[in-house]
C-alpha cells in the first residue's frame, strides 16, 4: 500500500486530540476517586505520564522508521514470524477495544436518552458509520479529526470553566488523598484510556515532515491530557470525592449541574452529549482505522478498504459480549490493562532491538515544509 505524504505537524496533533478524548471521558472521574479520592487529580496526572511515555516510544520508532509503520518496521526489527505475532496480537486488541468502546457508546444513549431504543440499534449505528468512514485514506482521514477537534475542545473547555463557580477548593484536599486504596491501579486504567494514540504508529508515514513528530506527539498529549486533568478537578470541586463514587457517570452529571449566564441554558447535559457523541466517533473512527490498515499491511495488500465491512460483524458480536453494564466496565478495565503491554512495553521492546542491532528506515529526501 502506498502512502501520501499530505499530514501535517497540526493534523498528526489533531488525530492524537480527537482520538485519545473519547468514551472514557464520562466515567473518567469515578475511576480516579474510587483510586485516591481527593487524589483523583493527581492519579489522573500520573496517568497521563505513563501514557506520554508509550506515545513517545512509538514516535521515536516512527522517526526512526518514517517511511514505514509498526507492521512493516517490525518485521525489520524482530524478524517476520516473531513480527506476524505482535501485529496479529494489536488486531485482535483494536478490534476489541473498537467493540467496548461502540457497547459502552450504546450504553449511555440508551440510559440517557433513547430509553427505549434497543442498544444493538446504537451500537451498529456507529459502527457503520466508523466501518464506512474508515474507507478513506489516510488524508481524508487526517481531515476529518481536524474538523472535529475545535467542536471537542472548546465546548468541553466552556462546560468545565463554567462549573467552576460551583466548586469548593477543599473538596481537592489533601492532593495526595484520604484513602490510596489503589493509587497505582487507577493509574494504570486512566493510561489505559489513552492507548488510542497509537493510531500515531499509521500517521508518521503519512507525515511532510517526520522528523516533527515529536511536536505532534507533545502537542497532542498536553491538550488532551491536559483537558483530562481539568475535567477531574472540575468534577471532585463540584462535588467532592465521595458523591463522585455515587456517580455513574460523573462528567455527565457536571454538565447537568453547569449553565450558562443569565440562565441562558439551565442545564449543558444535552449539549454535552452532542459534542461526547462526536468524540466517540472520533475515537472509534480511529480504531476502526487502526484495525483495517493493520490487517491490510500485515497481509500486503494494496486496498485496505475490503475489510472494512468484513470486520463489522465480528466488532459487533464482541460488543453485544458483556450481559450489562458492570460486566462491561469490568472488561474494559481488565483489557485496557493487558493492553498497556502492548502499546508500551511492545513498542519499547522494538525500539530497543532497533536500537542494539542499527536498524532505520530509508532516509527520506527532501520534502514539504507542515
Amino acid at each position: 500500500m502506498e502512502q501520501t505524504r499530505q499530514v501535517t505537524v497540526t493534523q498528526a496533533a489533531a488525530v492524537l486530540v480527537s482520538t485519545i478524548i473519547g468514551v472514557g471521558v464520562l466515567p473518567l472521574p469515578l475511576f480516579a476517586v474510587r483510586a485516591a479520592d481527593s487524589g483523583a487529580p493527581l492519579v489522573t496526572f500520573f496517568g497521563m505520564l505513563i501514557a506520554m511515555v508509550g506515545l513517545l516510544l512509538i514516535t521515536w520508532l516512527g522517526m526512526r522508521f518514517p517511511d514505514r509503520n509498526i507492521v512493516q518496521y517490525s518485521e525489520a526489527i524482530i524478524g517476520r514470524w516473531l513480527a506476524w505475532i505482535g501485529s496479529g496480537c494489536i488486531i485482535v486488541f483494536f478490534a476489541v477495544l473498537t467493540s467496548l468502546t461502540a457497547r459502552e457508546f450504546g450504553e449511555v444513549v440508551v440510559t440517557s436518552v433513547l430509553k427505549t431504543t434497543p442498544v444493538e440499534v446504537t451500537v451498529i449505528v456507529m459502527l457503520v458509520l466508523a466501518a464506512i468512514s474508515s474507507r478513506n485514506g489516510i488524508t481524508t482521514f487526517a481531515y476529518i479529526h481536524m474538523f472535529y477537534m475545535p467542536l471537542l475542545i472548546g465546548p468541553a473547555i466552556l462546560i468545565v470553566a463554567l462549573s467552576l463557580k460551583n466548586a469548593d477548593i477543599l473538596n481537592l484536599e489533601p492532593i495526595w488523598g484520604n484513602e490510596r486504596k489503589d493509587m497505582l491501579g487507577g493509574t494504570v486504567t486512566i493510561a489505559a484510556l489513552c492507548q488510542g494514540s497509537f493510531i500515531l504508529t499509521m500517521v508518521i508515514p503519512a507525515m511532510r515532515r517526520p522528523k516533527k513528530a515529536m511536536r505532534a506527539s507533545f502537542w497532542g498529549m498536553l491538550i488532551a491530557g491536559g483537558l483530562y486533568v481539568t475535567i477531574v478537578i472540575a468534577t471532585v470541586a463540584v462535588f467532592g470525592a465521595e458523591e463522585t463514587k455515587k456517580l455513574l457517570w460523573p462528567t455527565l452529571e457536571l454538565a447537568k449541574a453547569t449553565s450558562l449566564p443569565a440562565n441562558v441554558l439551565e442545564r449543558l447535559d444535552a449539549a454535552f452529549l452532542a459534542v461526547w457523541v462526536t468524540a466517540v466517533f472520533s475515537t472509534l473512527l480511529s480504531s476502526y482505522f487502526l484495525t483495517n490498515q493493520a490487517i491490510a499491511f500485515l497481509f500486503r495488500l494494496k486496498d485496505h478498504r475490503m475489510f472494512s465491512i468484513f470486520l463489522l460483524p465480528f466488532v459487533f458480536l464482541m460488543a453485544m459480549f458483556p450481559k450489562n453494564i458492570v460486566q462491561m466496565y469490568g472488561i474494559i478495565m481488565q483489557v485496557g490493562r493487558v493492553g498497556l503491554v502492548l502499546t508500551i512495553a511492545y513498542p519499547g521492546l522494538l525500539l530497543l532491538v532497533a536500537i542494539l542491532r542499527k536498524k532505520r528506515g530509508k532516509p527520506l529526501g527532501s520534502s514539504k515544509s507542515g
